[in-house]
């Protein structure tokens, strides 16, 4: 599933496209995707002029000057399409401006589209119950410490839990955790403050750094360019097990099942 910095480079790539152009048409070319598309999205969007695009978890905002934004998710195989040279079986929607042609293409219809009003937009359920953004100020150790203390539950799920933190995913935590040298079983009431002060701007630098070279390879994330990204040949442990830690001092790669999900790790270097 693409994760916040697949998407972050997602809405960047389009920003450069679509920011202050207007929508000349708009194509749904099926009732739905996870969810049915909105009813009036046709003729909310026709006309209106995309004032801004934004990113709230893994979520993709295109606000327009008309007071809505439109949000969309892309699921575990969505990518937008720029100019495509063919339309594909998978657009499921295709936006037209005056210049460019925008598919939103989804093999596996995981992702969805909503229509709000933006004045709504923090209290859209999805959004609501979210924690602070891992790239934004709030993001504290202080706020870790006061969402994990006394908790048993390990380090590792509690970090995925959307309302602790927004839009990390399994990829960035696996890397951050590393990064901080945290045990992804430790309970989370029993990290330390220092380890936490390690952990934000590991998770911090790890996401930044994804963004910057353009999201992982993930196998049917693109950017909308078409390009795929490259983080994930700097992984220091995710999908790495059994080989040696990138630490000169550190063990081997471990790979461990959490809430249904891998861990990769090293033993030696995470306590």
């Amino acid at each position: 599933m693409p994760e916040l910095p697949e998407v972050e480079t997602t809405v960047r790539g389009l920003a450069r496209f679509l920011e202050g152009e207007r929508i000349v048409s708009v194509r749904v070319n099926r009732p739905d995707m996870r969810r049915p598309f909105p009813p009036d999205l046709v003729q909310a969007l026709t006309g209106a002029t995309i004032s801004g695009l934004s990113r709230r978890a893994k979520y993709g905002i295109l606000h327009t000057d008309r007071d809505h934004a439109m949000v969309f998710h892309l699921g575990m195989s969505g990518r937008w399409r720029i100019d495509p040279e063919a339309e594909d079986r998978h657009d499921h929607l295709v936006l037209a401006t005056a210049d460019h042609v925008f598919a939103l293409n989804d093999p596996r219809r995981f992702g969805s589209v909503d229509l709000l009003l933006a004045p709504e937009l923090d209290l859209w359920p999805p959004f609501a119950a979210l924690g602070p953004e891992p790239l934004g100020e709030a993001l504290t150790a202080e706020h870790l410490r006061e969402a994990t203390r006394g908790r048993k539950q390990a380090i590792k799920l509690l970090l995925l839990d959307q309302r602790i933190v927004a839009g990390l995913g399994n990829i960035y935590v696996c890397e951050a955790l590393w990064h901080a040298g945290i045990a992804p079983r430790k309970p989370g009431g029993k990290v330390t403050m220092p380890q936490l002060r390690r952990l934000v701007p590991a998770i911090r630098d790890v996401l930044e750094r994804s963004i910057r070279d353009g999201g992982s390879t993930l196998r049917d994330f693109a950017q909308p360019d078409g390009e795929l990204g490259y983080f994930a040949t700097r992984f220091h442990v995710y999908g790495r097990e059994g080989e040696p830690c990138h630490h000169e001092d550190g063990g081997t790669i471990r790979r461990i099942v959490q809430g249904g999900r891998s861990t990769w790790f090293c033993p030696v270097c995470q306590r």
